[in-house]
Parts: structure tokens; sequence; C-alpha cells
């Protein structure tokens, strides 16, 4: 049996939630083992950083403090009901996590990153000048209206054509550019040593855009003008496209080498094709080595066995002996390789531990987008002057991330090995993020708990803009708490994933995270449906419902979610030992 080539992978960094970027440095490769075009040799390096992590920053800053305000833009400035408003926003943050993923498998198999990033930033400036226009202009929105939105004239088709097309071309052009970046940065460098050093400046510069968007951009946009935060935006996307011209001559361009989703795939059908077919006594092993049977080392798993199938060599697989009993070559579609087969089979055990993490992802969600309306009514003041935007709230999960991350990583985690033996696992991690994301929810109730109480004492339930006496800083308990879970479970399951999976599928690996989070701001939207249409916890006007409701509802399902991922933790079967010794 020949042993199949694995491409060669990088230990990953924990990454960070808050709209959070998934970890890119695992689905890269030392490019000193890879062929370079003609004359790439001498590109790439420390020269071309300046330009990327400028690019980088500029854009993060414009998206990320654009779709962190977006739900306040809908409510004030085009007349929406903060429950509408609320739901577009988790659909366009959805798909800021989801398109993205189409951009990845674009570059990785047909166009290479640089490209697909230049698109993907044109496509956003055009996106801002839309934003900028219809925040400049009247004509391209409705009337200003100081009454309750309920009562305000809404936008016509011709105005929400131009708002909508500039989410629908924001969300494209960031698909072409949030997982790219860094694997193009990542592509400059020749040894892991400086690929490890690049990527802790890029998250220095990607926390960075989060906090300036989710501050100074939020509070232009919302404190002093509209226009001026998107026409701010519009002149950091044409930077940071300009940035990216600029250092073209430098960079280091990989080819593209296709993606291993097509061979997902394509065990799938041999699988289904041979359904019928009796099961035969050799498989597949590839490329110049061989045929095993099926009670050789090397041959298929019992696991999932209808997958063995795809790689079961049959009269009609064009199977070619060449040297011998065993040893042969195929020409055949619908004769896949061994490993081809286990890697989908790894993919598909991962499943249900993956599927545990959407009902946290729903809760954070919900929380996101609810915060920013409990916000809106309470005091917001810090001194005579200064008010605090309330879409600069969720700031407080990130600073939490950040600050809670050297304490787990110096303090907690050598803590945990000393008294335990070794270190927290991956799944460890997770599991207590999900413990902590709870008490999140737990502590949300009881502060919408406090606040409706001061409503209902003060009769302010009808006065539509009604502002309770009451600091929004006490918001900052559950964001916080929230944020601190987010630091344990993320990065244990980013950590989680890039162990478990095979070599061939660590960019899935990295995706995985990421789709969650576009799954929980999708759900988040059917979720908050739901509950309007069934309870009467989410009027237009949040003084007259029963939001602290909905956070206990989410508190105990992601207590039963919890239960749900101790058992799919229990009866998970380790494909890699290391993990399994770690998890013991």
């Amino acid at each position: 049996m020949v042993p199949v080539v694995q491409s060669p992978t990088l230990d990953t960094k924990p990454g960070l939630m808050a709209d959070m970027e998934s970890s890119p440095k695992s689905q890269l490769k030392p490019l000193d083992q890879e062929a370079h075009p003609m004359g790439d040799t001498k590109r790439g390096g420390w020269i071309t950083l300046p330009f990327i992590a400028g690019s980088m920053l500029a854009m993060g800053l414009a998206i990320n403090g654009t779709t962190t305000n977006l739900q306040i833009y809908l409510i004030k400035e085009h007349n929406m009901e903060s429950i509408d408003a609320t739901q577009i926003s988790y659909i366009v943050r959805g798909s800021l996590y989801l398109v993205p993923l189409g951009g990845a498998i674009l570059s990785d198999s047909y166009f290479g990153c640089f490209p697909v990033i230049l698109a993907g930033a044109a496509i956003n400036v055009v996106a801002f000048v839309l934003l900028t226009l219809s925040a400049a202009l009247p004509s391209l929105r409705p009337p200003h209206c100081p009454t309750a939105p309920a009562a305000c004239q809404k936008g016509t088709p011709g105005q929400l054509a131009v708002l909508y097309g500039a989410m629908f071309l924001l969300t494209i052009g960031t698909g072409g550019t949030r997982f790219n970046m860094a694997t193009m940065g990542a592509d400059q460098f020749s040894s892991s040593r400086d690929q490890d050093t690049f990527f802790n400046w890029y998250f220095v510069f990607l926390y960075g855009s989060f906090l300036l968007g989710d501050t100074a951009i939020v509070y232009l946009q919302d404190g002093v003008s509209w226009a001026l935060g998107f026409g701010v935006c519009l002149a950091a996307m044409a930077f940071s496209l300009l940035m990216l011209l600029m250092g073209a001559r430098f960079y280091r361009m990989p080819a593209p080498k296709g993606s291993p989703y097509s061979e997902l795939v394509c065990v799938v059908v041999a699988a289904v094709r041979k359904g019928r077919v009796d099961v035969g006594a050799w498989y597949y092993v590839g490329n110049d080595a061989a045929a095993v049977d099926s009670d050789s080392v090397g041959a298929p798993s019992k696991r999932l066995r209808f997958l063995n199938r795809a790689a079961m060599i049959t009269a009609n697989d064009n199977f070619l002996e060449t040297s011998g009993a065993g040893h042969g070559a195929s020409d055949s579609r619908l004769l896949c390789r061994i490993q081809q087969v286990e890697d989908l089979k790894s993919l598909l055990a991962v499943f249900p531990l993956w599927s545990s993490g959407i009902m946290l992802s729903v809760s954070i969600g919900v929380m996101i987008g609810m915060i920013i309306l409990q916000a809106l009514t309470m005091d917001r003041s810090v001194g005579h002057r200064f008010k605090i935007p309330a879409g600069s709230m969720g700031v407080c999960s990130v600073a939490a991330f950040i600050a809670v991350t050297p304490v787990l990583d110096r303090v907690a985690f050598p803590l945990w090995r000393r008294i335990t033996g070794t270190p927290p696992s991956a799944l460890q991690r997770v599991g207590l993020g999900h413990v902590v994301n709870v008490a999140g929810m737990v502590v949300a109730a009881l502060v919408e708990r406090r606040r409706l109480t001061i409503v209902r004492l003060l009769h302010g339930e009808a006065a539509a803009g009604w502002v309770t006496p009451m600091s929004v800083l006490w918001l900052v308990f559950p964001i916080a708490i929230v944020g601190i879970g987010e630091a344990l479970h993320f990065p244990g399951k980013m950590a989680f994933y890039y162990m478990e999976f095979p070599k061939a599928l660590r960019s899935l690996a990295t995706a995985m995270a990421p789709l969650l989070i576009a799954m929980g701001f999708y759900l988040s939207t059917l979720f908050v449906d739901v509950v309007r249409r069934v309870t009467a916890w989410l009027p237009g006007n949040i003084n007259q419902g029963r939001l602290d409701n909905m956070y206990w509802t989410l508190a105990v399902a992601a207590t039963i979610n919890f239960g749900y991922f101790l058992l799919c933790a229990g009866r998970y079967k380790y494909q890699n030992q290391s993990t399994a010794m770690a998890d013991c």
C-alpha cells in the first residue's frame, strides 16, 4: 500500500467571534513546499505587510462599523419598526459569514486570492457609494419622523431598492475579502515562523478594525451624521482598494490548486451509483499503489459502510492491473480512493458535535440584536455631554474576549493542568463555554426584568421612545459574560475541528465555525419571528413587551442544548488519537 500524500499544515491560534473571523491559519500551507510560477520567488515577504494590513484595517473598520450600526440606521432613517430592523440585520450579518465561504472556494479552485479580493473590494466601494447617497439625499429615504416608526411613512419601492441593493453588494463584496485576505497574507511568506508572526499582526489589525468600527464609525454615524459616517466608510474602502493595488507588484500569487469539496461529492455519487452492486473484496487505494482486500490493513473502516462502495472495485471501474495482484490504476470517475471515503466519514462523524453549536450561535445572535433595542430605551449618558451609541454596546463582548483570553492562557488553564494533570481539552473548553453562555442568558433576563419593573413603576409603557431611568451600563454584565463564553467555546471549536478533520479538509475545518455564526443569525430571524407570532413578548415598543421571557426561553433552550452537546461528546469516537488522549 503506497501512503497517501497529504498536504503539510500549520498549527492554529484561537480566533475571535465578535462578528468574528474564523482563524484562517489552519487552511494554509508553507509556501516552501509549493511550486510557484516563474519569478514568484522574488516576490512576497515583509514588504507586503503594510499594503495588506492597511487594506485590511480600513476594510474591517468600514464593514464592521456599518453592519454593527445597520439596525439603528433602519430604525431612525428608514422608519422601520425595531423588530423588523433587527430581523433584517440578522439576515445581513448571517450573509456576511455565509457568502465568504463561496469566495474562499472560488479563490481556492479557480482564480486565486488576489483577483477575488480585488473584485470584492471594488464591489464594496460601490456598496458604500449607494449607502452614502441613501443617507445624503432626502429623495432616497422616507421623510424623518419623530414619532413611533409604526405611524411613519415607509420607504418607497425605489428607496428600498437602493437600500437593499447596497446591502446585497456589501454582502457579495465581503464574500470576496473576508477569508481570502488572511490567506493571501500568509502566502507571502515561505517559512512557518514568518507565517506565525504574520498572524500575530493579522489579529492585531483585525481586532483593531473591530474596535474602531464599533466605536468611532458608530459614533460618527449615529451621533454626528449618517451621511458623514458612510462617507468615511466609503473613503476607507477606497483607501483599502488603493492599498491593494499599490502592493500588487510585490505580492506572491500561488496558482489555485482546485477544491477538495468535489471529491466529497464524488464519494456520495459513486456510493449511490453502486448501491445495488454486490459488495466486493477489493478496494482502491489510489494513484500508483493499489487495491487492498477488505481484511487488510488500510481497508475502509466499518463505520458508515455504505460509503465504502465508492472505493469498491467493480467490473465497470476500468481498474488496470499493472504489477501483480492488488496493484493497478483506474480511470473511472465512479471509483474513489479509500482516503477520500474516510475523509467524508470523518466529516460526517463531526457533524453532530458541530450541530450542538447552532443553538449557541442562535442565543448569541438574538442577544446581539436585542441588546441594541434595550440600549435605545435606557439612559446612555456618560457625564453631561457624551452619550454612548446604542450600536457600540457589542464592543463590550469583543473587549471581554480580548481581556479574558490571556487570563485563560496564562492563569486558568495552567491551574487546571496543575490540578488535573492535563490541560483542558478542546471539547472541555467548548463545554465550559456552553455553561458560561447559559449564565449570560440568565443575567440578561434578570437585567431586562429590572428594566421592565422600572418601566411599570413609572408608567412608561405607553409613551413611544420613553427612556428608562436606568443606566445602559447594566447591559455590560450579560454582554461581557457572553464574551467570556466565546473566549472558551469559539477557540475550542476551532482547535477541535482542526485536530479531527483530515488534512485534505483543513480548509473546510476553518469554515465550520463561521458557518455556525451564519446559521445563528439566520435562525435568530426565524426564532424572533416565531416568538412574535405565538406570544406578545416582542411588540414594536419593547417597553410593552416581555423581552425577559425570551431570554429565559433562550437560557432553557441553551441548557437543553448543553445536554445534547454532552451526549454527542460522550459518543464521539476520535479520528486523531492525540485528541482522544487530551480529552481523557
